[in-house]
């Protein structure tokens, strides 16, 4: 393994929740003996990757990559459109919103805003779920032509619920849905309890692509929710590739079938 992929690997050990970390503690989540990790962490820290905490043996990422993500965040004019629309949308519905991007097989979230419901779904920024089984991700796959689809998991999947897709050609029956609706529809599958619904953009010069979410408790949602939440992603998410010149967006089409895709 490169001490580049190493150092990624140390990097993924952070998250909003845990933000510092110790030898052991990464030693402990990567599997990778203390005397190792020690010299990686230090390398990362002279490097600017890393810094310590005051004069405690706990890490935590340094400035230079604030500096980088900063420059990530508001460089990525894709992101900063669809969160506004995502923004826009939570604060009117009263659910959580989201803005994930793919990587391969997983998604990560970028950006989230919390809902003001009492009852809310609120998880960790940079956590990774596997596409396959997210409205999010289901929502990026439906742009990829479906032999991509099949290479991307050709060793299959595992699902982790009854309600994810069971086989790959499950999934891409849903894909096939999702291209036919406009949006994705999760209910109890990667997160237990949560349903989502998601639509996805994508910036023909770039290339980013992202998706547009709205999460809640799957058993509080009513109809009437599900439709709006649907409406909106769609017409945010539809301003966004016209101006952007997205031509493999797929709008949502009315009206809304009451069916999980």
């Amino acid at each position: 393994m490169s001490i580049l992929s190493s150092a990624a690997d140390v990097l993924r050990c952070f998250s909003v929740t845990r933000n510092e970390l110790t030898v052991t503690e990464v030693s402990s989540v990567l599997g990778l003996p203390k005397s190792n990790v020690s010299r990686l962490l230090r390398a990362m820290r002279d490097a600017g990757f890393l810094e310590t905490v005051g004069e405690t043996k706990r890490y935590r990422p340094g400035l230079l990559l604030h500096q980088t993500g900063h420059i990530y965040r508001f460089a990525t004019s894709l992101i900063d459109r669809t969160d506004a629309i995502v923004a826009r949308v939570a604060a009117e519905i009263g659910h959580t919103g989201y803005i994930s991007m793919r990587r391969g097989g997983e998604v990560v979230g970028i950006t989230v805003h919390p809902g003001r419901n009492i009852l809310r779904v609120v998880s960790t920024i940079g956590d990774r779920i596997s596409a396959f089984a997210s409205s999010t991700g289901r929502a990026l796959l439906a742009r990829l032509p479906d032999d991509e689809v099949r290479k991307l998991y050709a060793q299959g999947f595992v699902p982790p619920s009854a309600t994810a897709p069971q086989t790959l050609d499950d999934l891409i029956t849903r894909l096939a849905a999702i291209r036919r609706a406009g949006f994705a529809e999760s209910h109890d599958e990667a997160v237990r309890g949560v349903g989502a619904i998601s639509v996805a953009v994508g910036d023909p010069v770039t290339g980013d692509e992202a998706a547009l979410c709205i999460s809640y408790p799957a058993s509080t949602v009513t109809p009437h929710e599900r439709t709006r939440i649907i409406a909106a992603l769609g017409e945010g998410a539809a301003e966004i590739a016209a101006v952007i010149g997205d031509k493999r967006f797929i709008p949502v089409r009315f009206p809304i079938e009451e069916k999980s895709l």
